[in-house]
């Protein structure tokens, strides 16, 4: 059983009908695309936590899972633990997927964390704000894809940040945080643990938009990473040590990370999911380690075999296609000296369709893969991006 109906799933519900199995997806949007590829559909919410254990027990499902869909994590943990398949512990999965528990939980073992305390109401935010040192981080505990996010440089912009955070949590709770200023680039990639053992590792050189009108928002990637080996190795050991604090198994996972300007490197955030923007297909084109495939085999209890260490084969891109303004998408024009080097143009819109400014990861337009033998070359390719491509919108 597939959590969720995105285009994300669709390599899933490819690789899991290559292995002969029968796919299962739900949520409450029949109309999402992957319904359409998979052998079966139910209308059931996947916070609905309850209702998709009951579906999956009448079912007698062999695995579930929530591929890079944020809100069915936990669910999927649940019915992995109530019905005894294949996951990861239940509690641990909770932990992860609340900022204001993983920050908590990260402290309390000795990794590097930014101070960080949750809170329900502007009141309580008001009265505690005067405990950080600004800029600070005002977000969801609990919501995806970069929504509800602001940053804050004073006092006087807490409430507008807080009522915006408030309004993007499930749970209604938002988490206020020192900002961690970076050195280089953050990065955000897929890894994979085999019964507790990180086995595959990636970092990336994640890039943002200022002028997006949520700059937090992730807007382009590339790999390898420009992060220090140093600093990929030290986070390499404190993501095992945290997979084993938590006693994770045999899944995938979707990490942020960064390097301070203070030095130490932080996990930012953890998800036992694989990564939107279509991250385990550009690691499966780039190292040519299937990601996708041996979560599959993993969620139904199956060998997923030797999974390689992260070895690139030439230097890769990816650009979250998105509107500055909202309006009528017309297509996208671009440059004949850039052609050579695109590998895939996977557009989310048409020709006609109405399309809104890059608020967040549902605002997307669509994707943009690139390769090139010169890391010299990726990286002019990025950094002119709005000289040889336009996304045009009336």
């Amino acid at each position: 059983m597939l959590l969720g109906g995105l285009g994300y799933l669709l390599p899933v519900i490819d690789a899991a009908h290559r292995l002969g199995y029968y796919v299962i997806t739900c949520d409450y949007l029949p109309d999402n695309i992957a319904h359409k590829f998979s052998d079966e559909y139910h209308n059931v919410s996947i916070v609905e936590q309850n209702k998709v254990l009951d579906l999956a027990r009448k079912l007698n499902i062999d695995g579930i899972m929530s591929f890079a869909v944020d809100p069915g994590v936990v669910t999927a943990a649940f019915v992995q633990e109530k019905m005894s398949l294949p996951g990861n512990p239940y509690e641990s999965v909770c932990i992860l997927q609340n900022k204001a528990k993983f920050r908590k939980f990260l402290k309390n073992h000795g990794f590097n964390v930014p101070v960080a305390e949750e809170t329900k109401t502007i009141e309580h935010a008001k009265s505690i704000i005067s405990r950080f040192r600004f800029p600070v981080i005002i977000k969801p505990v609990d919501s995806a894809g970069s929504k509800g996010v602001t940053k804050i440089i004073t006092e006087s912009e807490l409430e507008s940040a807080f009522l915006h955070a408030i309004q993007h949590s499930v749970s209604g709770s938002v988490i206020i945080e020192e900002f961690i200023e970076k050195s280089g680039y953050s990065s955000d990639s897929d890894c994979f643990s085999v019964d507790g053992k990180l086995v595959f590792s990636s970092f990336s050189s994640q890039r943002f938009d200022p002028t997006a009108c949520n700059p937090f928002t992730p807007a382009a990637y590339s790999w390898p990473s420009l992060m220090p080996f140093a600093g990929q190795h030290e986070l390499e050991c404190e993501i095992q040590r945290l997979i084993s604090l938590l006693g994770l198994g045999t899944s995938i996972y979707n990490i942020e990370t960064r390097i301070g300007t203070d030095g130490k490197a932080y996990i930012m955030e953890m998800s036992p999911r694989g990564g939107g923007n279509r991250i385990s297909e550009i690691l499966k084109l780039s190292t040519g380690t299937d990601l996708i495939t041996a979560c599959v085999k993993a969620s139904v209890g199956e060998d997923i075999g030797e999974l390689g260490p992260c070895s690139y084969n030439g230097y890769w891109a990816e650009i979250i296609l998105h509107s500055e303004k909202s309006g009528i998408f017309q297509g996208l024009e671009v440059d004949e000296e850039v052609k050579n080097n695109i590998m895939d143009i996977d557009l989310m819109v048409k020709k006609g369709d109405r399309v809104r400014p890059f608020n967040g990861a549902n605002d997307m337009l669509g994707t943009m893969i690139l390769k090139s033998d010169n890391a010299r070359r990726i990286d002019a390719i990025l950094a002119t991006q709005s000289s040889w491509l336009k996304i045009l919108v009336k």
